[in-house]
């Protein structure tokens, strides 16, 4: 990595976070961390067993995917997303190495991501040496460049584009013959709205429009790095070409968990239902001290103000033994916010409402 690459990289946050991990630690009843959204809730066991049924694999993957797992990918893509038309799928190492890699692999100079945002968009961006430009989430303002993201149902804030604003991307897109890219990796874990795709809205022609899908949080599957993207097959032929290079190949027991993962929605409604009872629980805490929540209508995550410093907010949890992060880590439109993930067991949900409101109500 150049020196001029590692001057530009912004420091990794979740390290600044750390001092408040330790406040949190020191509560006689232990810490909440409700920071890092990572799953706690067992992968199903019909999946695990996927896996282990497939353990003997002594050969390697090939990148594009076996076509038992394509097939998968684009059935579930037809009857869940709305996709129409001619599009390709391909498999993915998890999604956040293609979120940080994507720019490089289409060499893009230009990239757009929303003001409040995933922070691997604009990585993705400088490990390209790409000109990153932070834009509102009206498509109808953006200005020109080779790539764009969309991120609905957002991390972090839960807000849900509508079909009006998934299609001014698209229109964007045609407009300047630029590449959008909507990540959509909680897109089936829908509350007070259902999210849609923006493959739903491009009318069967998906010339430069991608979507990016995971499963870590969608089946319990982070720790199997499976994820997959769909849309524009002269782009994904693309990225292909690159990945065979590189050697980015999804592991053929992973493949066969991610067909046995697509194959039912069971789970994946009743992990939606966990999601949103937990939000459902502790809302109501954080308004009684005060916080006002924004969005926060889909994904598994709250976005919550109390108008101060997104560090003072984490620091009042902190002192409570619960973890949360701090809004600037998305951008400095977040600074008074905080994400509060709903990635906790119910009883740790339940102790963390509990810890709220007997603050409040203290003398």
């Amino acid at each position: 990595m150049s020196l001029l690459l590692r001057q530009k990289l912004p420091d990794f946050p979740w390290d600044a976070l750390a001092p408040y991990g330790e406040i949190a630690r020191k509560h006689p009843q232990g810490a909440i961390d409700l920071s890092v959204g990572t799953p706690v809730d067992p992968t199903p066991e019909f999946i695990q067993q996927a896996l282990r049924e497939s353990s003997d694999s002594p050969s390697y993957p090939v990148t594009m995917g076996t076509q038992e797992l394509r097939t998968a990918i684009h059935q579930w893509a037809t009857t869940t997303l709305g996709a129409s038309g001619d599009f390709a799928v391909l498999p993915l190492i998890g999604s956040k190495e293609f979120v940080a890699w994507l720019p490089t692999f289409l060499e893009s100079a230009t990239v757009l991501y929303p003001r409040i945002a995933y922070p691997t968009y604009l990585v993705g961006a400088l490990l390209a040496q790409a000109t990153p430009t932070a834009v509102d989430l009206a498509a109808t303002a953006w200005p020109k460049a080779d790539l764009a993201w969309v991120n609905s149902p957002s991390n972090p804030t839960g807000r849900v584009h509508s079909e009006s604003e998934l299609r001014a991307a698209i229109e964007w897109s045609r407009k300047n013959k630029s590449v959008v890219v909507s990540d959509e990796c909680y897109l089936e874990f829908g509350d007070t709205k259902t999210p849609t795709s923006i493959l739903r809205y491009t009318d069967g022609d998906n010339t430069n429009v991608l979507g990016v899908y995971s499963l870590s949080k969608r089946s319990s599957m982070a720790g199997y790095r499976a994820a997959f993207v769909v849309g524009d097959p002269q782009l994904i032929a693309r990225i292909l070409e690159v990945r065979k290079h590189a050697g980015m190949m999804v592991s053929l027991p992973v493949q066969h968990a991610m067909v046995a993962a697509l194959s039912d929605s069971k789970h994946v409604a009743e992990q939606r239902g966990r999601y949103n009872a937990r939000r459902t629980r502790l809302a109501p805490a954080l308004i009684a001290a005060g916080f006002s929540i924004d969005h926060s209508e889909a994904g598994l995550y709250i976005w919550a103000t109390r108008n101060e410093s997104s560090w003072d907010s984490v620091a009042w949890l902190a002192a409570l033994g619960i973890l949360a992060t701090p809004g600037v880590f998305y951008g400095q439109a977040g600074e008074n916010h905080i994400r509060i993930a709903l990635t906790a067991t119910d009883q740790q949900i339940a102790t963390a409402a509990e810890r709220i409101l007997a603050k409040v109500s203290a003398p």
